[in-house]
């Protein structure tokens, strides 16, 4: 065995060993990462919220801002194959598949991510309590009538507590999931990080207040109260929580940009599987017989090179769920039918090699030279293709992610990551495995590649 073939079979036995590993990982977790199948809202169900803007003179442009910035934080929930899209001139309809924790999602998708602190006059105000500052003295929050509430020091109805920092200077490149190391235990963390005037005001505020307290306000909202040990001179710090859920909430509101206008929610109901689990199952069986269907022409028509293109597509299969896993991809119907589509596109590749190596040989070349010349005449045909499915795969997830259409989205994914695996598939495992089998044949063993020297001989350059 070469070091060539030597070398591409290590490379094999690695990436199918990570395949297997990721399929058939226990609990569904890899290297602490869930690696579980995701399913669209057409397989599993979930939640749709409305949600409203409460400025009047909210203007589209807001409007589209704040859509990319909700489509941002559910994406970094993990959540995919989402719906948000415009209702009217003030509304958001966003459809999220599948959440484990709604709640938690809601409030992620209506805060608007303004982080302030704000000088509490000295007074300590309980986490969750709504508060007016000088920044946001209206928040949608709290009407006129309505009161802020403390646990331990009530604020007066007209309070405007002052605000140290701007939302608008936060550098949310800083923001970041850190854990607190002070005191006992260790706790999940926010880092940040405020620039300009803010990073002065904190500085000076901190520096001239030490052992007061000092709220931290997130949309109004009361985050903590911690004391102040030591001037924030750089103007940054951290923001501890009681949870990874409340650190990952609060992570997503800062990080994934402001929303331009505050939103509050005007319905939330529960949306069921509009396809359930009968089109899962039926799909795996088109899946499979897909698979099947082509793994016996291929045999029946190739023989041996067939045999080994089968092989090959079970590893092109192995790979594509582990990826599908692992990235991951929501799967939708459209996006199981651009799997069940790249089955079939996997073979071509080989359909063509096998094609120019039995032409090769009938013009007299050795197995070996016949196999290299397939390879090499069929590449540019190969390159092509895939590259032209590649284009359409790109316009088509463009237009998705353009005009809202994510069910499209999921085809395209789907259909081009099948090409690019393909490629590795028929170019490395399949390449591989013929050339380990040529020293094998011989002229009585011909017929396992379904060619014979004695039909006729095809016109060529040897001919002229």
């Amino acid at each position: 065995m070469r070091s060539r073939e030597l070398t591409s079979l290590i490379i094999i036995a690695v990436v199918t060993a990570l395949a297997l590993w990721i399929n058939l990982a226990p609990g569904q977790m890899f290297l602490g990462r869930d690696v579980s199948f995701r399913l669209g809202l057409d397989l599993q169900g979930g939640i749709q919220v409305l949600l409203r803007s409460t400025d009047p003179a909210t203007t589209p442009e807001e409007m589209e801002t704040a859509r990319r910035v909700i489509e941002r934080r559910v994406n970094a929930l993990g959540v995919g194959e989402t719906v948000v899209q415009l209702a009217g001139n003030d509304r958001l309809i966003v459809e999220l598949p599948g959440v484990e924790n709604p709640e938690q999602a809601v409030d992620t998708l209506r805060g608007t991510g303004r982080l302030e602190f704000i000088d509490p006059q000295g007074q300590y105000l309980a986490p969750g309590t709504v508060v007016r500052t000088t920044s946001s003295p209206n928040p949608p929050q709290l009407s006129a009538s309505e009161t802020v509430t403390a646990t331990t020091a009530p604020a007066a109805p007209d309070t405007v507590f002052t605000s140290i920092t701007d939302g608008a200077d936060l550098d949310t490149s800083a923001v970041q999931p850190t854990i607190s190391q002070g005191g006992i235990t260790s706790r999940p963390a926010v880092s940040f990080a405020f620039r300009g005037d803010s990073a002065t005001r904190l500085a000076q505020f901190t520096a001239a207040n030490v052992g007061q307290p000092m709220c931290i306000v997130l949309d109004n909202t009361i985050v903590s109260c911690p004391q102040v040990n030591a001037a924030l001179t750089d103007g940054s710090g951290v923001i501890e929580t009681n949870s990874t859920e409340d650190r990952d909430a609060i992570l997503n509101q800062l990080k994934y940009g402001a929303l331009p206008v505050p939103l509050v929610i005007e319905t939330t109901r529960a949306i069921t599987a509009t396809l359930g689990q009968e089109s899962v199952q039926a799909s795996i069986v088109a899946g499979i017989v897909g698979l099947t269907v082509v793994a016996l022409f291929m045999i029946l028509f190739y023989r041996l090179p067939g045999v080994l293109a089968t092989l090959a597509l079970a590893i092109y299969t192995l790979i594509s769920f582990a990826l599908y896993r692992f990235i991951p991809i929501t799967l939708t119907l459209p996006g199981i039918a651009g799997f069940i589509l790249s089955i079939g596109l996997a073979v071509d590749a080989n359909v063509l090699i096998f094609a120019r190596l039995r032409e090769e040989y009938r013009r007299g070349r050795d197995i070996r030279g016949a196999l290299e010349l397939g390879f090499e005449e069929s590449w540019p045909a190969i390159r092509d293709s895939s590259v032209s499915t590649l284009i359409t795969c790109a316009v088509l997830f463009v237009f998705g992610n353009n005009f809202g259409v994510s069910i499209i989205q999921g085809f395209a994914l789907t259909l081009g990551l099948g090409i690019l695996i393909s490629l590795f598939t028929a170019v490395v495992v399949t390449r591989t495995f013929l050339r380990l089998a040529a020293p094998l044949f011989s002229e009585q063993r011909a017929w396992l590649y379904g060619i014979d020297r004695r039909e006729p001989q095809l016109a060529g350059p040897e001919a002229a």
